[in-house]
């Protein structure tokens, strides 16, 4: 990726006057942040339906480029990448969602787009019996799927406990934060993501200097959600910000999936209020779980394509190409195969149809076996 792309990137996600929603917007329409740069005085001729406002507030780079400009320095000093939309790296899960950040801020080792990710969240007040579960749940996870990225936002409770467990467990695991990459909040988990950065790593959509403020950890919720393909809800009160990463999830098409607790007990009544609502579904074992989400074969080795004898020389490059890189976005696979967009949408719909995959939100596939 291009260094003067990144820089012009993170400045429009810092354009003032213009929102994260707008600025997508923008940089999907021209195709990239410095496109839009490019286009700063003529929009109007390229967007006819571009308000006056909008391009007024283009004009406006001189603060946005020299705080891209800082922050280009500090990730250099730091070892911290950007993430744009147009880069390989970044989230493809996240990147077919409709409020996607034009950029994301890393530190770590994982790789976000292996073949399974699934975030944990749950309530800042865990328990001993949520404790006990998620030190079930990841353990068994562990046996059944050796090669699973464990998603969660390094808060106290659940994430914690997930990310701990995760460690432990020899599984990569990268916390979603809700400020910058100069700091770590809590500070009383600081060790633990030290731990992370080599075994998983640190993501946000803020640059440094971005206070821990409560309107940006509802914002990073959607994140959370957004680069796994399933959420599972471990504890949580009857309102909670677990809840909220539940409800996203399901707005992006992911699968969601609570672990019951006691009637009366206060940190089980979000997840029961979800399983009795019908919004996610009731699981009490990794087993559970992987049945659900048709990983049973994650224990095996690559996927056999004998095992599918019926698929035809085209179909079986498709799969392929989905054994390599899970969950790719149907213009992604056009590219990749060299198979024209119509044509490869009867491919993969005659592999649904075979049960070889299943198609998710945003046009993305997903490899089911």
């Amino acid at each position: 990726m291009q260094q003067e792309e990144i820089y012009y990137t993170m400045a429009l996600s810092r354009l003032s006057g213009i929102s994260q929603a707008v600025a997508l917007q923008l940089y999907s329409t021209l195709g990239s942040g410095q496109a839009v740069y490019e286009h700063r005085n003529d929009l109007g001729d390229v967007l006819p339906q571009a308000p006056r406002r909008l391009c007024a507030a283009l004009q406006q780079w001189d603060d946005a480029l020299r705080r891209a400009a800082a922050e280009m320095d500090f990730m250099a000093k730091g070892g911290i990448r950007a993430l744009t939309l147009n880069d390989d790296s970044y989230p493809h899960r996240l990147r077919s969602c409709p409020d996607a950040p034009v950029v994301l801020y890393y530190k770590g080792s994982a790789d976000f787009n292996q073949r399974y990710v699934v975030d944990i969240v749950g309530t800042r007040h865990c328990t001993t019996y949520g404790q006990d579960l998620l030190r079930r749940f990841i353990g068994r996870l562990r046996e059944l799927c050796p090669q699973v990225l464990i998603v969660s936002g390094l808060a106290y409770g659940i994430d914690v406990c997930a990310h701990r467990n995760a460690l432990e467990q020899g599984y990569e695991t990268v916390g979603v934060l809700a400020h910058g990459l100069d700091q770590i909040y809590p500070q009383a988990h600081r060790d633990t993501a030290v731990r992370m950065l080599r075994q998983g790593g640190l993501l946000t959509e803020y640059m440094s200097q971005t206070q821990a403020l409560p309107n940006n950890f509802r914002q990073r919720n959607r994140i959370v959600a957004g680069v796994s393909d399933a959420t599972v809800l471990v504890e949580s009160a009857y309102k909670g910000g677990g809840l909220i990463t539940c409800r996203v999830a399901q707005e992006y098409g992911r699968d969601v999936f609570a672990f019951p607790g006691a009637v009366g007990m206060p940190y089980s009544e979000g997840c029961n209020k979800l399983i009795r609502n019908n919004t996610a579904a009731l699981i009490t074992s990794a087993d559970d779980f992987v049945e659900a989400m048709g990983w049973q074969t994650a224990t095996a080795k690559p996927v056999e394509r004998q095992l599918f004898p019926d698929l035809t020389a085209d179909e079986r490059r498709v799969a392929d190409l989905l054994l390599q890189v899970n969950d790719q976005q149907l213009n992604q696979l056009s590219v990749r195969s060299d198979i024209p967009v119509s044509q490869l949408a009867a491919l993969l719909f005659s592999l649904e149809m075979k049960g070889v995959v299943r198609p998710l939100a945003g046009g993305t596939y997903h490899l089911l076996a």
